[in-house]
């Protein structure tokens, strides 16, 4: 008698076929992207190659040309009422001087599951200040959100998807602008919350920290042209075809690892 095999679990994100233009400019093309639950992905490229616009389609904020986006085998617009999908802009992307403070950032995560006075109960406020706890900024949670150092403006994001309860958290460019301190405090809170089950997708610049961080990596250049464990995709072959020829000396996660086969290499 055979056992049943049991069922692939719904990926956390499955893009397919991904491709989105802004006028003349094609930010990606044909781009495919799954991640499965519990996994944290790193996603590689140079500025420009179309990183910020894959998280903005996951996020819904754009209208593809072609392909299509499920998050946890659902549309995007079920996954983020639902509150299972928290997403942190680009730096340059938030205003620093609106007049909020920490814990309203924080509370702000919990706005889908309120009603339209938006007030928080007892339930909301304790889940607010755990997640500070969590995050390590409970002393500051009344300070004005600007007034905090850039590495904990960006503990305060991951502290607001942690109230959340959010399922997928989407870093844009997590660690820019951050000490090595802070660095490091991120990258050992999202291995906690990846061993809770949650899933990671993080843009970064700092390969040398990917194989530590991720479980995965996705390099992108408008195309995906190499995606699996950070050794098989941060090769010289492979890098060499995002960034260009590297400088003797720098090496590879697996420096004697053999290129993959990159999407629409040569």
């Amino acid at each position: 008698m055979t056992t049943p095999r049991e069922a692939e679990p719904v990926p956390v994100i499955d893009v397919r076929h991904l491709t989105v233009r802004y006028d003349d400019v094609l930010a990606l093309d044909d781009v495919s992207v799954h991640l499965a639950p519990g996994r944290i992905c790193g996603l590689i490229g140079v500025n420009g190659s179309g990183k910020s616009t894959l998280f903005t389609s996951l996020m819904g904020l754009l209208t593809p040309q072609a392909g299509s986006v499920k998050l946890f085998g659902s549309s995007i617009a079920r996954a983020r009422k639902s509150g299972l999908v928290a997403y942190m802009p680009q730096a340059e992307g938030v205003d620093w001087t609106f007049p909020v403070s920490v814990s309203d950032v924080v509370g702000m995560g919990l706005y889908g599951r309120l009603g339209t006075a938006r007030r928080l109960r007892a339930a909301d406020r304790a889940a607010v200040d755990d997640a500070l706890e969590r995050v390590g900024l409970s002393e500051l949670r009344k300070r004005q959100i600007g007034q905090l150092s850039g590495g904990q403006r960006k503990r305060v994001f991951i502290a607001r998807s942690i109230a959340q309860d959010a399922r997928l958290l989407l870093l844009d460019e997590p660690f820019a602008g951050v000490d090595q301190s802070s660095e490091h405090t991120m990258t050992a809170l999202l291995k906690a919350l990846r061993d809770e089950g949650r899933s990671v997708l993080v843009s970064t610049h700092d390969l040398a920290g990917v194989p530590d961080l991720c479980d995965e990596a996705v390099l992108l250049h408008q195309r995906v042209l190499a995606q699996g464990e950070p050794s098989q995709v941060l090769t010289h072959g492979n890098l060499a075809l995002a960034f260009g020829p590297l400088p003797a000396g720098i090496p590879s996660a697996s420096p004697g690892a053999a290129p993959s086969s990159p999407k629409g290499a040569p």
